[in-house]
């Protein structure tokens, strides 16, 4: 059997086609070695090869993700790279069926060790075998005590060391940066990687809430989350957040926990500002549920009050996206100086470390072909020599997949109710998505890296 590209025409025909009765069995790879969608430590891998039905771990093993057609395969590299390290197996194959790439693993670096064309893979083949075939794996790594591995590969009971909760808050000064959409797609992708999440809005404005899908009522009568939100959580501490937490509707495929705002939470500002236990109550709310959850994505307000006080308290890390314009560049030193001469000091009067920086995140950022050479380069370091901050590794590319996510809707009789989604829940039903879904994992991954989870 011979494999052709121009056969695959989405994700699964990848995997069926090129993969499955192709690619595995010219590897001599028969049924009984190869496994697809394995979990492994909270990751999902699309194929998983065992050289040897028994082996000391899974280092001979190859990793096989696969990519609908038209995806960049630039986009999934730091993910591969990622299960490697999480597997220790030294190598892994990338491939949307127009092209194949093997990569090996170097210590903690990933290396680019093979290409062709997905037309050229039968010309290939025998170099491929050289390094991912059966019989070539199982000579190298002969010398490995045998264990057997399961089709769902379990982690050891060492690695279901709890690790503590983590709390980021998404935030900056400037408006329209991104934070919202910034905040959802970050807990998405973490409950995507079988994480256990919670998301917090604590701005007014309630975007996340909305994007969450909690804001399908039309009239006031229907409002219910005016008696059941984040202000009640600061207000008493006889409201916990078992009381105010509700599921995402129709957000993503795992859907999240969620702690809605409300517009009330305007007026109702001065109330919470007379008491003083009010910045600090949600790092005791927190506390009550800190083995519920793995992460806390806090959604913060573009401002100095109570409300970003009191999230960046709770908070243990802080990641600032930024669309590198010059306001919002501006806007960087009083971060700085928010959360060193108060946030800092704050939390050091009630014995909580000082807030972790994770970042600058390029948020919104143009995918100018021009710009992206020439301009965005010297604003990455603007921020790092100008403004002293971190920046992170990964953008968020401003695509209009972004806002159509969010502006999806559902007819009901006659009205048209709001139906957001995740972009990851989005782009399993547009392609076009994928580019914008691929840059949030990424983004997951990197700042799982960044605070050692």
């Amino acid at each position: 059997m011979q494999f052709h590209p121009k056969s695959c025409h989405n994700e699964r025909e990848v995997e069926s086609k090129l993969i499955v009765q192709y690619l595995l069995p010219k590897l001599g790879y028969s049924p009984e070695n190869w496994y697809q969608e394995v979990i492994y430590q909270n990751i999902r891998l699309d194929f998983l090869t065992v050289a040897s039905k028994k082996i000391k771990n899974l280092s001979s093993c190859v990793v096989i993700e696969a990519k609908h057609p038209q995806e960049n395969l630039d986009h999934h590299v730091r993910r591969l790279g990622h299960y490697l390290m999480k597997t220790k197996s030294f190598y892994g194959v990338l491939t949307n069926g127009k092209e194949f790439r093997i990569y090996q693993r170097e210590k903690d670096k990933l290396k680019f060790i093979f290409y062709c064309q997905g037309e050229n893979i039968a010309n290939n083949i025998d170099k491929i075998n050289s390094l991912i075939g059966k019989e070539s794996l199982s000579q190298k790594f002969s010398t490995s005590p045998s264990l057997s591995v399961p089709k769902v590969c379990q982690p050891s009971i060492k690695e279901f060391k709890k690790l503590p909760m983590k709390v980021i808050a998404i935030y900056h000064h400037k408006g329209g940066v991104g934070k919202t959409t910034v905040a959802t797609n970050l807990a998405a992708a973490f409950s995507n990687q079988g994480k256990r999440v919670l998301l917090i809005d604590i701005d007014a404005q309630a975007n996340t809430t909305f994007a969450t899908g909690l804001i399908k009522f039309q009239f006031d009568d229907d409002d219910d989350l005016k008696d059941k939100n984040v202000f009640h959580l600061l207000e008493s501490k006889h409201t916990q957040i078992p009381d105010i937490v509700r599921k995402s509707e129709g957000f993503n495929q795992k859907e999240i926990d969620v702690i809605p705002s409300h517009i009330t939470l305007i007026s109702k500002r001065p109330k919470l500002e007379a008491s003083l236990p009010s910045r600090s109550l949600l790092v005791k709310q927190l506390k009550v549920v800190e083995n519920q959850y793995d992460f806390v994505i806090i959604d913060t307000p573009p401002s100095l009050d109570l409300y970003a006080q009191a999230a960046l308290t709770a908070a243990n890390y802080l990641m600032v996206p930024s669309d590198l314009k010059p306001f919002s560049n501006q806007g960087l030193t009083s971060v700085k100086n928010f959360v060193t001469e108060e946030i800092n000091e704050y939390r050091e009067s009630l014995s909580l470390s000082k807030l972790k920086i994770i970042g600058v995140l390029p948020s919104k950022i143009s995918t100018h072909h021009q710009y992206l050479k020439h301009t965005f380069p010297r604003q990455r370091e603007v921020i790092s020599e100008g403004y002293g901050f971190p920046i992170m590794d990964n953008m968020i590319s401003e695509r209009t997949a972004l806002s159509h996510c969010i502006n999806q809707t559902i007819q009901v009789g006659e009205l048209e109710i709001p139906a957001p989604k995740s972009i990851f829940h989005y782009a399993d039903s547009v392609s076009s998505a994928n580019t914008s879904a691929a840059e949030f994992e990424s983004l997951a991954i990197e700042v799982l890296e960044k605070i050692g989870d």
